[in-house]
């Protein structure tokens, strides 16, 4: 690599600026303080880097940042704001905690997606599922407890399996304007049954 061309400007007005130039990379290495800002810029053939310091604001712009550290703590007294107009990824070896002391919400314009190997919802007051279509599935055994239950539909409600069974530990009603019940084989059993 051929010399560098180093040079400190003193100037009462302008303040101090420091170049250092390489030839060979065709790189440019500036340093200016002005008494009002401090800046560090280091310009090539095709990107620009800098950094800007003012007495209440850091500005750094440039086209790859890489931040390593041991540990990092970011801490803001008012609104904090990540934004990313490409791909946004947030990523953890181990254990990562989301937590808000207020309200709490994540939205998306198209589709959003939770997964794991396994999965809890849990609120301490209500919890309320809504869609335009509600699709619940499991590959194994599906649990629907509470101490009150209600299923309803505006329209119609199905109940489909190859064996169905309803019971109740105290009285059971089954009532409608109209009301069929039908089959091959139709039992009605009881102790005491009435009909009509």
């Amino acid at each position: 690599m051929a010399a560098l061309a180093c040079r400190i400007e003193l100037d009462k007005e302008k303040g101090v600026t420091v170049t250092v130039e390489n030839e060979d990379g065709k790189i440019t290495q500036t340093l200016v303080m002005d008494g009002t800002s401090i800046i560090l810029t280091c310009k090539g053939q095709d990107d620009t880097s800098s950094i800007t310091q003012k007495q209440d604001s850091i500005d750094i712009k440039c086209k790859n940042f890489n931040l390593d550290a041991e540990s990092i703590t970011c801490q803001s007294e008012k609104d904090t704001v990540h934004k990313s107009q490409q791909k946004y990824e947030i990523q953890s070896t181990k254990d990562m905690l989301l937590k808000s002391e207020s309200n709490f919400s994540a939205k998306s314009d198209s589709k959003a997606e939770v997964s794991g190997k396994s999965l809890e919802l849990s609120a301490d007051n209500k919890a309320a599922l809504s869609g335009a279509d509600v699709s619940v599935k499991a590959k194994n055994k599906t649990d629907v407890s509470g101490n009150k239950l209600g299923l309803s539909g505006k329209m119609q409600a199905d109940m489909d399996a190859m064996s169905v069974k309803v019971a109740a530990k105290g009285k059971m009603d089954v009532q409608g304007k109209l009301t069929t019940i039908k089959g091959s084989i139709t039992n009605v059993q009881g102790k005491m049954v009435k009909l009509g």
